[in-house]
């Protein structure tokens, strides 16, 4: 086990708004504002997103099981944001519903937003954290500077 303590600095309300791409405005504010580390809770709905459902089988490394939604689906979700390689690296988790289906996972590629998506993101000073690619699983997983013994 690794973690990293730090404390809670700036909160931002965001709002993006229908045709625009949930993923990367998000992503494009985070770099802006300069938000190294911190989490997003949001809630909202999309035209139409693709989601990694879990891998095909439980395997190392993982092949990504994935699904594409259209039609208006509702979202609640949430992610982590670590300093990348380059830029921030924010990992989304979602649950979709429409009717009476529902799914669950990674929003990965693109997220067409349907009416509003509203985030709150909230920022973390004093972590000592980076995402970075990890050689047995083969997916970039957040390295921190402590662990306990």
């Amino acid at each position: 086990m690794q973690y990293s303590e730090g404390q809670v600095g700036r909160v931002f309300t965001v709002r993006i708004d229908d045709g625009e791409d949930f993923i990367r405005e998000i992503q494009r504010f985070v770099t802006a504002m300069n938000i190294q580390s911190g989490m997003i809770h949001f809630l909202g709905a999309v035209r139409s997103a693709k989601v990694v459902t879990g891998p095909k089988e439980p395997v190392i490394p993982p092949v990504p099981r994935r699904e594409e939604i259209f039609g208006g689906w509702e979202l609640l979700g949430f992610a982590t944001i670590y300093p990348g390689e380059e830029e921030p690296s924010i990992h989304i988790h979602t649950v979709a519903g429409k009717g009476i289906r529902s799914l669950a996972g990674c929003l990965r590629e693109k997220a067409e937003v349907y009416l509003v998506i509203e985030a709150i993101v909230t920022e973390f000073v004093g972590i000592s954290a980076r995402r970075l690619p990890d050689e047995k699983t083969g997916v970039s997983l957040p390295v921190f500077d402590r662990t306990l013994p």
